[in-house]
Parts: C-alpha cells; sequence; structure tokens
C-alpha cells in the first residue's frame, strides 16, 4: 500500500534528512516507525504525502507513484490519505462539528452530505455528544478524536499519524491506540504510525521500522524481529545491562515465556543456571521476553544444544580471558 524506494530528502542548508529509505507497508497493517528525535521520521511521515517532496527516490500509495504526478492529480491522490497531528491542529473557531466537515467544504460536499457524514464520523469515534462543543471546551484524548474524524472524512485507505499520541497521558494514549486499532480492523485501514515511545508499538503494532540517522537501520513484523538474532527491536522492547557478563548466555523467548524450560533444564541436564537479569512483555497476546543466565556444569554444552533444538534464540558471550587467547595470532 505504502512503498518508498531510494528516498533521499535534503535541505537547503545541506541537512540530510533521510538517506536513501526503502519502505514497503502491507495493506491493511498497522506499521510503527520508531526512532530518537531528529532521526528523520517526521520528515519520511511528510515525504508519504508529499507534503515534503523528497530530493530524490520514489512515493507509491496504492499504486500510484505520487511523486511522478503533477499538482491537480496530487490533490486528489492527497484525499485518500488522511493525517493526525500530535497538536490536534484544530480550528479553535469551529464547533467539533465544524472542525470534521472543513475538509468536505474545501471539496465541494453539499451540506446535507456533509452533515450525514459528521454525524457518522463522530459516531465512529465516540464523540456523537460532542457536536456542538469549541476546542477548548474538550479533553486532550476528544480533541485528538476529533482530529482522527476529520482525517477519515474523505474516507482515506492511508491513515498517516504524526506522534499523535505524544501529548496526551498514559491512559488516554491507551484509548487513542484501541481506537486506532479498532478503525484499522473495521475500516482496513493501512496505518503508518510515527513513535518514539516502545509501548506505541508494542500496544499498536503489527510491524516496525527503526531509524536512526536517517536511515532504516531494521524493518519486519514485529513478532519476526524479537525471533531474529542481534535485533535492535528486541534489544530495545527487552532492555538487559550491557555488555553482557563474560561466560553469560542471553536467551531470547518468542512466544514460549511462560513454559517452565530453565527448571527443566536443570533436572535433565544437571545443571546450575544461574539469572543475571531478564525482561518479559506480551506482544500482540503472546508472551515474549530475553533472560540472561550463566550455566554451569558438565553437561552445559549439552543443556546450550537442548535450548537450541527448542527453538530458542542463543546470543552467547565470550567467556572471560577469550579476548586475550586470541591475542597475538596471526
Amino acid at each position: 500500500m505504502i512503498q518508498l524506494s531510494s528516498v533521499r530528502k535534503v535541505y537547503g542548508n545541506g541537512v540530510v534528512a533521510l538517506d536513501g529509505v526503502d519502505l514497503d507497508v502491507r495493506a491493511g497493517e498497522i506499521h510503527g516507525v520508531l526512532g530518537r528525535s531528529g532521526a528523520g521520521k517526521s520528515t519520511l511521515l511528510r515525504c508519504v504525502n508529499l507534503l515534503e517532496r523528497p530530493t530524490g527516490g520514489t512515493v507509491t500509495v496504492d499504486g500510484r507513484e505520487l511523486t511522478a504526478l503533477g499538482q491537480a492529480e496530487l490533490r486528489r491522490a492527497r484525499r485518500g490519505i488522511g493525517m493526525i497531528h500530535q497538536h490536534f491542529a484544530l480550528l479553535s473557531s469551529r464547533t467539533v462539528a465544524g472542525n470534521v466537515a472543513f475538509p468536505l467544504e474545501v471539496a465541494g460536499v453539499p451540506r446535507r452530505e456533509r452533515a450525514r457524514r459528521v454525524g457518522e464520523l463522530l459516531e465512529l469515534v465516540d464523540l456523537t455528544g460532542k457536536a456542538s462543543a469549541y476546542p477548548a471546551q474538550l479533553s486532550g484524548g476528544q480533541k485528538q478524536r476529533v482530529g482522527i474524524a476529520r482525517a477519515l472524512a474523505a474516507r482515506p485507505k492511508v491513515l498517516l499519524s504524526d506522534e499523535a499520541t505524544s501529548a496526551l497521558d498514559p491512559a488516554t494514549t491507551q484509548s487513542i491506540l484501541a481506537l486506532l486499532g479498532r478503525l484499522n480492523a473495521e475500516l482496513g485501514l493501512t496505518i503508518l504510525l510515527i513513535t518514539h515511545e516502545m509501548h506505541v508499538i508494542k500496544a499498536a503494532c503489527d510491524s516496525v521500522s527503526i531509524m536512526t540517522d536517517g536511515r532504516i537501520a531494521e524493518t519486519g513484523p514485529v513478532a519476526g524481529l524479537v525471533a531474529r538474532p542481534g535485533s535492535l527491536l528486541t534489544r530495545e522492547i527487552f532492555p538487559l545491562p550491557e555488555p553482557a557478563p563474560p561466560g553469560s548466555v542471553t536467551v531470547t523467548f518468542a512466544g514460549r515465556a511462560d513454559e517452565p524450560i530453565m527448571s527443566t533444564l536443570v533436572r535433565a541436564f544437571d545443571v546450575d543456571v544461574n539469572i543475571l537479569g531478564g525482561s518479559l512483555e506480551e506482544l500482540a497476546g503472546v508472551p515474549m521476553g530475553r533472560l540472561r543466565v550463566r550455566i554451569g556444569g558438565e553437561r552445559s554444552a549439552e543443556a546450550l544444544a537442548y535450548l537450541r533444538k527448542r527453538g530458542l534464540l542463543l546470543d552467547e558471550a565470550a567467556p572471560a580471558g577469550a579476548a586475550l587467547l586470541g591475542e597475538g595470532r596471526p
């Protein structure tokens, strides 16, 4: 549904905001772009609907290469792309209904049809009783729901979210993420969600891209990345002290965090298991986590082989003195 190919964005002062970004977001999924401030996330989002025109590369949405369109065609194509903002961007002089109706007015939709559509949208975002209220009378979560309703006015296939929950408290954030999940399921929306908050990725996203310095360092399904050795996402979701102590083993449980694997290991191989640290989360309803252990005993190698056979990912730190042993070799 969304494809970026070799997209670059260089500003007039020479700052490279995007440096050869490739991105592929499938239809009907919620894809998160995670990164720290200055990583290029918001620039990437604004390149998707060409509010920022890339310096190079191509942007394709719903099968149309937007970077090849003229202005009139681009305006029409943008109707299929909704956008919600971090700070709501509501018109203070308009009511809730007036804010939601605004893009329909611009598009020349007749008044009666506008009123019907606004009613549908306010019901969809649970704001039916707030049609006559003004933005100043709303909570932050209600303002964001108005922004979402407005973004959906033209029945887009794609919804772009630029840090839409970062100005909200945790409980309100959770309700907005739940709403986006419901809209994704009920309307088949493809959602591209920009965030620097890991809990947003965990709560809402099917897939994720991690951005650093204008590039995508890692991308893929959330569950698939967690199950990948050395994954950046795994280290972010399940933080453990680094570097790992010499001789330790970091075990990643992808969907098996509720099994008594360590106690089975002790009984089956008569080994000592010293737990040095651990982190556990539930992603998409599946328990996952990382556990750092040191395994001792005569059958420790067999125990490690057993863990691998069970499909667990092992990251073994070098034993103490390993670097010294290797010095001086050709």
